[in-house]
């Protein structure tokens, strides 16, 4: 069968051959055993559901195979033959070029060239997935091939729940992830009901179909970085030669080698994974690989003597760099970690003193040592850190949970009043403040020709956009916009694309309705070839709810809540979102977070017009109303501007209190 011919078959009609992992991809860690005897017959009588019952006897003991050695029960003998990859929306089976448009974002996601485990259906973050298993994949593309604009696909943690009648203006897909009932949304729960097969991980763009590989988290990393410098007074003036120093090379941390470029800095980074590091190198988000401690010592002077801008990748742990840096006095200007703490016992940090492999094994074969040497592991590398923040370095959370875990470790990273972390996250000191309050997020799109002139004109588009609406922009917002046409002004250059031909900025509503605009209108010309998609991280300003995180700089005590997030994924669902998705989990951690997104399709019609502006309005300002509230001021100016602008946006605002009433009541 060709191509099409396979997506609507959906699971094959004839039992397929036993498929054997590749040996040249990276593959997911071993999941802990979990289940007792009876839960692992439920397992695999779960998975046997997808199946008739001509097949159950071969494949049960099959899937028992997976669910011992694996953890999981993936069903590898069901991955498809023909390539995975985002093909030109044409090339799909559709009878609605929306659903053609997600199953392009479902197979970008899967791509194994940006996928971190592709055939554990990975997308990054070590268990960030798009689908539990492979019957799901087939099913999920059958129905999208098959559905129209009069009905909505239910997803339920990777399973499709199937197609229900619905409307033109109702989302073509609505996603959950990990929506658990709030006393089982333990670490201990996910891999249990994951072993299970009833629930997934989504992380945030993984199980939204919304990722477009490392450009996304290369931007805000870059913006991140940029903003550290100014901390520091060194950007603009002198990055070159001077060292960010960081660890991990996998799915999202991949970008931070390609963003110190940018920013004009000597970035080290620390992978201890070969193949992670060297899928990088050939990807061109690093400049060098080093897998010797002396020569990175070596290089590392280097470059700060002759003041390069480079990227070096350290095959081995960053807590043995960070020591050894200590010891040889090389000044660090920036740190941080991106390693993924949010899943620390089950791939997601390798404790310093074992090897990748030994570590793998210990952590399928001896979980409580594995716990207990990575938390020795934490203690460590704060102290180094401390050590270094002693001398000058600014330091702070990448919002991947590492200060959570290093306070859960025990290690020595409490503020004096022992409630709050002594070094902020990123978002408190930088991205909340400067971004998010002011209503500034990672708008991205897709242009689903997959042809490069329209992803130029695209670009050339945005920037327009940008320059225009800058001339008459307050001087509260001059730096970001400047920023954004920095960078949409060098994206081509920087060579960003992996896998769709997609596109990222930081954007406001304005400019977010803009741009869309612009495109929208395009399409309508036939200036695009076809339809563009729009869609944003969840990383935003209204689409997530977490405390260490995306909403640490909420200072209310609200900080704990998600309603933000769920009204967010509601609001969109009902004002054009071509689809939504809302997930329990995402970069720090199951049960930490609760995160939505959406994607939009606009294919050059009004109606596509209408609902970009009525849905990307809200999507945004949500935020910053609830971020006013709060009493952030930068929020406040934000929403008083809009309330200016838009006659029919009304939001309540809060009245200042005095400290000194407070002081006053003498409470003790």
């Amino acid at each position: 069968m060709d191509f099409k011919a396979q997506l609507l078959a959906g699971i094959p009609s004839a039992l397929p051959a036993k498929k054997i992992r590749n040996a040249q991809l990276s593959h997911a860690p071993v999941r802990r055993a979990v289940l007792n005897a009876a839960e692992k017959k439920l397992s695999i009588k779960n998975a046997l559901r997808y199946f008739p019952e001509a097949w159950h006897q071969e494949l049960a003991q099959e899937f028992l195979s997976e669910l011992e050695n694996y953890g999981h029960i993936y069903m590898y003998r069901f991955m498809p033959d023909y390539a995975i990859y985002a093909r030109p929306i044409s090339e799909y089976p559709c009878r609605t070029p929306h659903a053609a448009a997600i199953m392009l974002m479902i197979q970008n996601n899967l791509n194994p060239a940006i996928a971190q485990h592709p055939e554990e259906l990975i997308t990054y973050g070590g268990n960030g997935s798009v689908f539990q298993n492979w019957a799901q994949y087939l099913l999920t593309m059958q129905y999208l091939a098959t559905m129209t604009d009069q009905q909505t696909l239910n997803i339920y943690s990777g399973h499709p729940q199937g197609l229900f009648p619905s409307s033109t203006a109702a989302p073509r897909v609505v996603v959950t992830n990990g929506m658990m009932v709030p006393n089982y949304s333990s670490p201990e729960d996910l891999e249990k009901f994951n072993a299970l097969g009833v629930t997934q991980y989504g992380q945030m763009t993984a199980g939204s179909y919304m990722y477009i590989g490392p450009q996304g988290i290369v931007h805000g990393t870059a913006i991140t970085l940029m903003n550290a410098f100014r901390k520091k007074g060194f950007y603009g003036k002198d990055t070159a030669g001077k060292i960010f120093l960081t660890a991990g090379l996998g799915g999202m941390s991949g970008a931070q080698t390609k963003a110190g470029n940018i920013v004009g800095c000597i970035t080290v980074c620390a992978e201890v994974n070969p193949k992670a590091a060297t899928k990088r190198h050939q990807q061109g988000w690093v400049d060098e690989l080093i897998d010797n401690l002396d020569e990175l010592v070596k290089r590392v002077q280097l470059a700060q003597h002759e003041k390069q801008t480079v990227s070096l990748a350290y095959i081995g742990n960053v807590v043995d760099v960070w020591e050894r840096f200590d010891q040889e006095n090389i000044e660090v200007a920036i740190g941080s970690d991106q390693t993924s703490l949010h899943n620390p016992y089950s791939g997601g940090y390798y404790p310093v003193g074992l090897s990748f492999e030994e570590a793998n094994e210990m952590m399928a074969n001896a979980a409580e040592q594995f716990k207990i040497n990575v938390q020795d592991s934490l203690k460590r590398h704060a102290a180094s850190v401390n050590k270094h923040t002693a001398k000058g370095t600014y330091f702070f959370d990448y919002g991947n949970a590492f200060l959570l875990e290093c306070g859960r470790a025990g290690a020595d990273v409490m503020a004096p009043n022992g409630i709050d972390f002594r070094y902020p996250s990123y978002v408190e000191d930088i991205l909340g403040p400067l971004c998010f309050d002011y209503g500034f997020g990672p708008f991205r799109w897709v242009c689903a020709s997959g042809d490069e002139k329209d992803l130029d004109l695209t670009d050339r588009m945005a920037k327009e956009v940008m320059e225009e609406i800058k001339l008459t922009a307050p001087l509260e917002i001059q730096q970001q916009l400047q920023d954004n046409i920095n960078w949409i002004t060098a994206a081509k250059e920087n060579r960003l694309v992996v896998g769709s031909k997609a596109r990222i900025l930081y954007a406001d509503a304005e400019g977010r309705a803009k741009i869309a605009l612009r495109f929208n209108e395009a399409i309508k010309t036939g200036e695009l070839s076809a339809p563009v998609i729009l869609g944003r991280d969840h990383h935003d300003v209204s689409g997530t709810d977490s405390p260490f995180r995306e909403t640490s700089n909420i200072y209310d005590g609200s900080r704990f809540t998600a309603d933000m997030a769920i009204h967010n994924v509601i609001g969109d669902s009902f004002r054009g979102a071509t689809w939504v998705s809302i997930h329990n989990g995402g970069g720090v951690g199951w049960g930490e977070v609760i995160n939505g997104g959406f994607g939009m399709v606009l294919d050059g019609t009004e109606q596509a017009a209408e609902k970009l502006q009525n849905m990307l309005f809200y999507d945004v300002n949500n935020g910053i109303a609830r971020r006013s509230w709060a009493r952030n001021k930068e929020a406040r100016f934000a929403i008083e501007r809009e309330m200016e602008r838009t006659g029919t946006l009304k939001v309540t605002l809060p009245n200042l209190v005095d400290d000194e009433v407070l002081d006053g009541l003498g409470i003790v």
